[in-house]
């Protein structure tokens, strides 16, 4: 393809390397490569489970390493927009009759009164139509109450982010916003020896200012009930995480001014967010998947052992590495690192047993010498979404844990549908990860991405077709080439909230709320 001066000037402003966009637009024309399941990850195979005492041992090894001088960070991705949760109100308001007919509209209006936002929704219903809720619906103004939910003379609920809408109503009458819920468990899990408590929202650039009035308002109340201090800090997707869109022939697509076309290039793109914070462990965890306070200790327990597991496996780690780095070791402790290497973090390649000795040390310790990430899984109930599977690696053959979604399987192919089909997991999206080496230093993070594992889908702009690309997802491609171990968590600590109806389960609502 042929850049204009206009193409570089926007490729400079977007830091864009010449070379990352034709490498873009060669994946529209070659595609990506499906991956390879060997078999779904299963309990004690693929997924461990804590006993009772593993987990208190868990438990009590964190609260000693967030006692010495460590760095811990609690990250939250939290730029998705609460349209999707209000996707059926605005079937509503578009509709012509006045009444609700569908089960979710007679559901939400049926049960107005014990959302969070309820109060704040007819106050504004008073202040805008001079009625309270009760009395518009009495006189079948049910678009009215939705159009003054969503609209932008209403709370403009439509247009906001999820992490600032009111999610639940606490004890004493309160609410709380998800990113209030967010303050609170980084309170009970993730404080560090001297009580801060460091939180990075990965935030729209559009929303930011909401999101640090929020929190400059809030932080002071929480800090006071839980004795700490937070340290919040803030990033936006970044623009050389951009990604350009074809046209049908897999050339770059143009706008009609000529101007070339980027978009977001979906979740795997805050990935370079995360390489930019500096911690030695790093929680990640949705915006929508927090619950009430009582509600809050299978979470906070689960967490909490999570981290534990992970720090005692990184220690682990870290001997082996350093062992060999100091070439002090006998055939029985190599030995033991490949059983730990195979049967602990599930990494098998059946080559191994051909390599001469000084091979099989480098190949051990590049599989160790890897970000580390603990994953919490669900027993699946339903959920769309990716889950854990053992994947045969495209690059050496290795065998190792991976979070896969459909898109990535060839659903075509009877038996990758059928191992797809055996799994018995979810992904949460509940991840405790070591992002530094035994010598201190940060890994970087863009090292470690399986750039075959990017999607393309097919969009429109302007009325006009496109094929958009998708980078790696950030626990999918993204962190392929980490060292992963599954663990499952009670169904409890999953709650996400996808539609507004979900803040009606018993999970989003207030204790003894009657159903």
């Amino acid at each position: 393809m042929i850049l204009t001066e206009e193409d570089r000037q926007l490729l400079s402003e977007k830091q864009i390397p010449e070379s990352r966009l034709k490498e873009q637009l060669a994946c529209f024309s070659r595609g990506f490569p499906f991956m390879e399941i060997v078999a779904p990850a299963t309990l004690q195979k693929g997924v461990c489970a804590f006993t009772q005492e593993e987990r208190e041992n868990c438990i009590k090894r964190w609260d000693a390493y967030r006692a010495e001088n460590r760095t811990v960070l609690k990250f939250v991705p939290a730029s998705g927009a609460a349209s999707r949760m209000f996707k059926e109100l605005y079937a509503f308001l578009s509709a012509t009759r006045e009444t609700p007919a569908t089960a979710f509209e007679k559901r939400f209006f049926d049960g107005i009164a014990r959302f969070a936002f309820y109060g704040a929704l007819n106050e504004r219903c008073r202040a805008k139509e001079g009625k309270d809720i009760p009395a518009l619906l009495a006189a079948g103004r049910y678009r009215t109450v939705a159009a003054t939910l969503l609209d932008g003379d209403g709370l403009d609920y439509g247009r906001l982010p999820k992490g600032l809408l009111p999610f639940h109503t606490c004890a004493g009458g309160g609410v709380r916003t998800a990113l209030e819920e967010h303050l609170v468990e980084g309170a009970l899990y993730a404080s560090n020896r001297a009580g801060e408590v460091h939180i990075h929202l990965t935030v729209s650039a559009a929303h930011r200012p909401q999101f640090e009035r929020l929190a400059k308002e809030k932080a002071p109340l929480y800090e006071r009930l839980f004795g700490v201090k937070y340290v919040i800090s803030w990033s936006e997707q970044l623009p050389c995480t951009d990604t350009v869109a074809a046209d049908a022939g897999n050339g770059p697509f143009r706008e009609a001014d000529g101007t070339l076309l980027f978009r977001p290039g979906g979740h795997g793109a805050l990935l370079e967010n995360l390489n930019r914070v500096d911690a030695d462990v790093v929680f990640i965890k949705n915006i929508d998947n927090v619950v009430p306070d009582h509600l809050k200790a299978p979470t906070v327990s689960y967490r909490k052992a999570l981290a534990g597991l992970l720090v005692d496996l990184q220690e682990k780690i870290f001997g082996y590495l350093r062992r060999i780095e100091s070439g002090d070791y006998t055939h029985e402790q190599v030995e033991e690192m490949i059983y730990f290497l195979q049967n602990r973090l599930c990494v098998k390649n059946p080559e191994m047993k051909y390599l001469e000795d000084a091979e099989l040390i480098l190949y051990i310790r590049r599989k160790l010498l890897r970000p580390l990430r603990v994953c919490g899984m669900v027993r699946n109930a339903g959920e769309p979404g990716g889950g854990p599977f053992l994947v045969r690696g495209a690059e050496d053959g290795t065998v190792s844990l991976q979070i896969v979604e459909s898109s990535q399987i060839d659903l075509s192919d009877s038996q990758q549908k059928a191992l797809f089909e055996q799994s018995a997991y979810f992904n949460p999206v509940d991840l405790v990860c070591a992002l530094k080496g035994p010598d201190g230093r940060k890994y970087h993070l863009p090292d470690f991405v399986d750039r075959n594992a990017g999607f393309i889908s097919r969009k429109s702009h302007d009325g006009r077709e496109l094929k958009a690309l998708e980078l790696p997802g950030l626990w999918n491609g993204a962190m392929s080439d980490w060292n992963t171990v599954f663990v499952e968590m009670p169904p409890e600590t999953f709650n996400p909230v996808k539609t507004v109806i979900d803040l009606l389960r018993p999970q989003h609502q207030k204790e003894n709320e009657p159903m």
